[in-house]
């Protein structure tokens, strides 16, 4: 696959509660977390953590023909679910689609979604260590507590309102 059949501008975004997903982009939402977590990450963990439903699931669709196929996707929660602030979590992207600023454009989606249903506020992620550049790019900050989860270094990281 090109790597423009990738590029941001040609997927197509969409912000979706529950049971909004349906049944086959949930499928396809839980594939490919799985892909990049379990498989790829090697961490045995239970994904599907009862918090999806108290989502809003930032998905990144590509045209494939008549239809779409998922090549990103993150969700989103209001203060109090994930962390006493408003969150970002379960940030994935397709390894074939990595490289081509999709994800920065996935983490843009997802702040500009969570501003867009819960107000401009603090949002706190918990970031795996070695993608702390990364975040700090849109704005989230270090704020020093480092812990580890599923074997994988994390850092808590603060974006201001």
């Amino acid at each position: 696959m090109r790597p423009e059949q990738h590029a941001p501008d040609a997927v197509q975004w969409h912000w979706l509660d529950f049971e909004a997903l349906g049944v086959a982009r949930l499928y396809a939402l839980l594939r490919l977390r799985s892909a990049v977590f379990v498989v790829e990450q090697r961490c045995l963990f239970q994904d599907m953590d009862d918090l999806d439903a108290q989502a809003l699931h930032v998905v990144g669709l590509r045209p494939q023909g008549d239809s779409t196929e998922l090549v990103a996707c993150a969700r989103c929660f209001p203060p109090g679910v994930a962390f006493a602030e408003a969150s970002i979590g379960r940030v994935a992207v397709r390894a074939d689609a990595r490289g081509t600023g999709l994800a920065h454009a996935l983490v843009t989606q997802a702040v500009r979604a969570l501003e867009s249903q819960w107000d401009a506020q603090p949002i706190r992620i918990g970031a795996q260590a070695h993608l702390a550049g990364f975040y700090a790019q849109h704005g989230f900050v270090d704020v020093g507590r480092p812990y580890m989860e599923d074997g994988i270094p994390h850092l808590e990281m603060l974006r201001s309102a």
